[in-house]
C-alpha cells in the first residue's frame, strides 16, 4: 500500500438515506443507518469504522428518511479533530437541483455536487450504510489506482438463488465487468461454481473526473431512475470504465483466520441471523479485534451484573453478549445479545433473542427467537415466540422466519 504522504486526496461519501422498510418495526422512527446492532453500535458504524481505520477521515454522510437518530448518533459519536482536516458530517436532502427530494442513490450524488467542488477530491469512495463487515479500504483504491479504472465495484460470492437481492457482475478479461445486471430474477452461476453468482457489495470507488460525467449524463436522462446500481454502472460498464475488486483478496489486520463476512441485515430475519452469529462460541464475525475496532459511542452505565435471587438462585448464561447497565436476577439467557440497561427478572428464560437498550423482562417471562426494540417491557409470566398465534393476538409482528419483533416501547396489549 502507498505511504499516507504519497496517498491521494479522497472524498468519502455514506448513502445513508434507506428507509429500512423490510425491518419494521426497528425503523418505525429511525433510518436503517441508525438501527442498534450487536448490543451497543449502530450499523452505520461498521462502515464509518472501516473508513476512519484505514485513514479516510473526510466524510459526508447523505441522509433523508427519519434522520433525527442517526444525526444525533454522528454528532455525539463521529467528532473527529477538525484541524487535522477530518470530519464526519451528515447533509440532509437540501433540495439544490429543485423542489424534489433524492430520487435515487445517483440523485443523492448528484444533488451534492457541491460538496465535491468543495473538496476537490482525486477520488470518491461511495458507501452503504447498513451493512456489518470489515474492509480496509485503503487496498480497494490501490487496486483501482492499478487497474486504471473509472468506477470498481467490490464484489463478493453469494449463493446463485440470492440474485434478486443484488447486483450482479459478470466478469470479463482480467478485472473488467462486462455484464452488470441489478437484482435479475435469474441470473447465471459463475464458470467454476455455477451454485454462485458475483454480486455487488454496495462499495464503489469512482475516478472524480468520470463520476462527474457520469452523474451530469444521468441527470440529462429523462428515462433514468437515478440510481447508482441500476444506472450509473451499467452506462461505465458500457463504457469499459469499471472493474471489479474481489473482497475475499482484502486483507484486514486482525482478522485470523480471513473469513470476509459481509451481511446485509435489510430484513428481520437476516438482522436475527447476524446476531446468532455473533453469539457463538467461535464467532464469523468478531467484534474483538482490537487491531481494526468498530468504534463507537459506548452510555456511562455500570458493569453489567448477574445476581442470584431466593427459589430461582443464579440462573444460568451462555452463549450471550452483556452490555453495560444488564442486570440478570436468577434468569436463564441462551444465544442472546443483552443491550445496555436490559433487565431480566427472576425464573425469567431468553433464547435466541436481540434485546435493545432498557427492556425489561417480567418474571417467569418466556422470550424465544425475538427482537425487542428499545424500552420494551414484557410483563411477568407472559411470553414471546413461543405460540405465534398468540404472539399475533398480543400485537407483534411475526416474519416468515418465526422471529417475533416488537417495535419502540410498544406496550403489551393484553388479550380479552
Amino acid at each position: 500500500m502507498r505511504e499516507a504522504a504519497t496517498r491521494p486526496r479522497i472524498l468519502s461519501v455514506v448513502l445513508a438515506g434507506g428507509e429500512g422498510k423490510r425491518l419494521m418495526p426497528l425503523t418505525m422512527d429511525r433510518a436503517k443507518p441508525a438501527v442498534p446492532f450487536g448490543g451497543q453500535y449502530r450499523l452505520i458504524d461498521f462502515v464509518l469504522s472501516n473508513l476512519a481505520n484505514g485513514g479516510y477521515r473526510r466524510i459526508v454522510v447523505l441522509t433523508q428518511y427519519k434522520s433525527h437518530s442517526l444525526d444525533v448518533h454522528l454528532a455525539r459519536t463521529w467528532r473527529l479533530a477538525s484541524f487535522l482536516g477530518n470530519y464526519v458530517t451528515s447533509v440532509p436532502a437540501q433540495m439544490r437541483k429543485g423542489r424534489e427530494w433524492f430520487r435515487g442513490s445517483a440523485d443523492a450524488l448528484y444533488q451534492n455536487l457541491n460538496i465535491v467542488d468543495d473538496e476537490r477530491p482525486q477520488y470518491v469512495f461511495v458507501f452503504g450504510a447498513d451493512h456489518v463487515y470489515r474492509l480496509d479500504p485503503r487496498q480497494l483504491l490501490d487496486h483501482h489506482i492499478e487497474s486504471g479504472a473509472g468506477v470498481t465495484v467490490a464484489a463478493l460470492r453469494v449463493p446463485r438463488e440470492q440474485a434478486n437481492q443484488f447486483g450482479v457482475i459478470e466478469r470479463g478479461a482480467g478485472t473488467k465487468i462486462s455484464a452488470f445486471r441489478e437484482k435479475p430474477a435469474q441470473a447465471e452461476g459463475l464458470p467454476d461454481a455455477p451454485d454462485q453468482i458475483l454480486a455487488s457489495m454496495g462499495n464503489y470507488v469512482f475516478t472524480t473526473e468520470v463520476l462527474l460525467q457520469a452523474l451530469n449524463e444521468d441527470a440529462a436522462d429523462q428515462s433514468s431512475r437515478r440510481d447508482i446500481g441500476g444506472n450509473i454502472i451499467p452506462a461505465l460498464v458500457a463504457a469499459g470504465q469499471a472493474h471489479v475488486y474481489d473482497f475475499t483478496t482484502n486483507r484486514v489486520p486482525g482478522e485470523e483466520p480471513q473469513t470476509h463476512y459481509w451481511r446485509d441485515v435489510g430484513t428481520l430475519d437476516a438482522y436475527h441471523e447476524a446476531h446468532m452469529d455473533l453469539v457463538k462460541p467461535l464467532p464469523e464475525f468478531d467484534l474483538y479485534n482490537d487491531k481494526w475496532p468498530i468504534h463507537t459511542m459506548v452510555r456511562t452505565m455500570p458493569p453489567p451484573k448477574i445476581v442470584a435471587i431466593g427459589k430461582y438462585g443464579a440462573g444460568h448464561v451462555a452463549d450471550t453478549m452483556l452490555c453495560n447497565g444488564a442486570v440478570l436476577s436468577g434468569a436463564t439467557v441462551h444465544r442472546s445479545v443483552l443491550s445496555p440497561g436490559v433487565r431480566v427478572g427472576g425464573g425469567a428464560t431468553v433464547e435466541d433473542s436481540i434485546l435493545l437498550d432498557d427492556v425489561v423482562v417480567g418474571e417467569g417471562a418466556i422470550i424465544r427467537r425475538a427482537v425487542l426494540d428499545k424500552g420494551v417491557v414484557i410483563p411477568a409470566w407472559a411470553t414471546v415466540g413461543v405460540d405465534h398465534e398468540a404472539d399475533r393476538a398480543h400485537g407483534l409482528k411475526v416474519t416468515e422466519g418465526g422471529i417475533v419483533a416488537m417495535g419502540k416501547k410498544q406496550p403489551w396489549r393484553e388479550l380479552a
